[in-house]
């Protein structure tokens, strides 16, 4: 038995238009209603056959859904919500994409009164955003962290968690402020350090003489490719969990205050055995089946 069988998907990005292919190749019978704000994109929508129904308004894209799931920004959640709340069914099962979960929690809540909200975050992703860059195996055997709030409905909680696992999810239930501490540190913090080193490798490009970038080896171009990454997304993905972000941003400031000193006195020891026990941590990753030696996960994304 599916765990819905009427699903809106409401903004058709990366994670959006995954989702849509996945659902279409996982749950077939399922039915698909689609929604983006911008006309442009639903177009794409339309031409690329990912929904059975694409809608106009957010309003028009719920009206018989039984599970709705927001793949809008995080700082967008409370008012896309707000657009469709008066046409929610009220048996209807409101989710979400966003890395940040306490906010998004609260900002669902008081759009949507009375409905039944059981947030998630699937924790997979590319540099690429759009209906195009999306991809059917994207959460194939990713972690989806769901993050139910205090007295959720166990029922709900498992549809949703289902649902995640047809898509080929791994699947951890999580307290959305415990949730937000660990991306902090995961996600949130390696994205804003990312963006500074490119930001400084820009600074200097002047100075060099364009050597930085014509020159930049791969750690540089790992950082690159974070740095790519959508800049609405991240710049309310900072803003919504600042607490835990500038909670771990302190603690790394700390830590590389340490390996400075460490570098000024010579203490080559100390670095010894700091980039021992990270690379430890790094093999562990790759042991537990979170990344491998080989590009993007050594993942193919054709279809």
């Amino acid at each position: 038995m599916l765990p819905f069988a009427r699903i809106t998907i409401i903004g058709i990005g990366l994670i959006g238009s995954s989702v849509a292919r996945a659902t279409r190749k996982a749950m077939p019978t399922a039915r698909i209603t689609a929604y983006d704000a911008d006309p442009a994109v639903r177009e794409t929508v339309r031409a690329l056959d990912l929904a059975d129904d694409v809608a106009d308004t957010a309003g028009a894209s719920v009206i018989d859904a039984d599970f709705v799931i927001l793949c809008v920004p995080v700082g967008a959640m409370g008012a896309v919500a707000a657009e469709f709340a008066d046409d929610l069914p009220g048996d209807a099962i409101v989710s979400d994409v966003g890395s940040c979960k306490g906010s998004v929690l609260a900002a669902l809540t008081e759009a949507l009164p009375g409905a039944t909200i059981i947030p998630a975050h699937p924790v997979a992703g590319t540099e690429r955003s759009g209906p195009e860059a999306g991809f059917a195996t994207l959460f194939q055997k990713r972690w989806c962290i769901v993050t139910p709030p205090e007295g959720a409905d166990a029922l709900a909680v498992e549809r949703v968690a289902e649902f995640w696992r047809r898509l080929g999810a791994d699947v951890e239930l999580m307290a959305p402020d415990h949730h937000d501490r660990v991306l902090a540190v995961t996600s949130h913090l390696p994205h804003l350090i990312a963006y500074t080193i490119v930001g400084t490798a820009s600074d200097l490009e002047e100075v060099t003489q364009s050597e930085v970038i014509k020159y930049s080896a791969g750690g540089f171009r790992d950082f690159t490719r974070i740095a790519a990454s959508d800049p609405t997304m991240w710049r309310d993905v900072f803003l919504t969990n600042r607490e835990a972000v500038l909670e771990m941003l302190q603690r790394f400031s700390e830590d590389l205050s340490q390996l400075q000193r460490a570098i000024r006195w010579g203490k080559g020891d100390e670095l010894f055995d700091l980039f021992s026990r990270t690379r430890t941590i790094r093999r562990s990753i790759i042991d537990q089946g979170q990344d491998d030696a080989r590009e993007d996960f050594g993942r193919n994304h054709e279809g």
